[in-house]
């Protein structure tokens, strides 16, 4: 199916709606899914303040793949427990919402540039489930995930949003979850934050204002600074993908905009149309 044809599809689908916002959302802990904290109360809020959606497209920075972008298909995909250490009521939860496997079928289609292709093994890791329990908690609209691939440069991120944004005018929420800034090897119990969490955290937040997201993809420029903040840039890229499916109509909307245990930006942010 070539894209014309597959966006032609997705609008005979679903009935045309206003334009959905995209969303970044910091989770940090897996302890954050079943504690009442000023994360889980703005996440609940959140999902009361948000238009419906017909269903809902993650990107979490738990499902790295390389060379393909993976498209989760599962008509009923199961909560992953991808952490260890933690107590018996974290592994306990589960998010029971059904899959899209027709319309995970057609972002496949639409990222066939991107290599996409479908999977059937994945699921919701805690990128997914651990907030969207407070987004929306019946666990009453569709959902399914894609991947990031790690073997491309930053500014794939931003293309992949792009080419997702089709979505929003269907009804459809993207959602990113990771963290501006995360060293879980720096991380410490104190209360203290980091310098160069602090730097990068507003250099990302400056740039987001600016809509300089060339900036912030830039990872020869970024140097130090982003290896300081990002050992790994799995928890970085899920931020850039919903940058990409912004535009210019999009109002920018902040959350959470804190640092915990001193390396992990929580940091959370909402593009609206305006």
């Amino acid at each position: 199916m070539n894209t014309v044809q597959t966006l032609s599809s997705l609008r005979d689908r679903l009935k045309p709606s206003a334009r959905m916002p995209v969303v970044f959302l910091g989770h940090g802990s897996p302890m954050n899914a079943i504690e009442d904290n000023s994360y889980a109360r703005a996440w609940t809020n959140l999902g009361q303040a948000l238009p419906r959606p017909n269903a809902i497209l993650v990107v979490s920075a738990h499902w790295m793949t390389r060379g393909t972008t993976l498209v989760d298909i599962s008509r009923h995909p199961k909560t992953i427990h991808d952490f260890y250490g933690f107590p018996p009521e974290l592994f306990a939860q589960t998010y029971p919402a059904s899959g899209d496997p027709e319309l995970a079928r057609t972002v496949v289609s639409l990222l066939a540039s991107h290599h996409g292709a479908e999977d059937d093994t994945w699921g919701l890791d805690h990128g997914a489930w651990t907030i969207l329990k407070f987004l929306y908690p019946e666990a009453d609209v569709p959902v399914f995930q894609v991947s990031i691939d790690m073997s491309r440069d930053l500014t794939y991120q931003l293309e992949i949003g792009k080419i997702l944004s089709e979505l929003r005018d269907r009804g459809v929420l993207i959602l990113g979850s990771g963290n501006v800034v995360h060293n879980l090897r720096a991380l410490r119990f104190d209360g203290k934050q980091y310098d160069f969490a602090v730097e990068f955290d507003q250099l990302f937040a400056d740039k987001m204002e600016q809509r300089d997201f060339a900036a912030l993809a830039d990872r020869h420029a970024l140097g130090s600074l982003l290896q300081m903040a990002h050992p790994s840039v799995d928890h970085y890229l899920p931020a850039l993908t919903i940058a990409g499916a912004s535009d210019s109509r999009d109002s920018l909307t902040w959350m959470t905009d804190t640092i915990d245990l001193g390396s992990v930006s929580m940091r959370s942010f909402v593009f609206h149309a305006a």
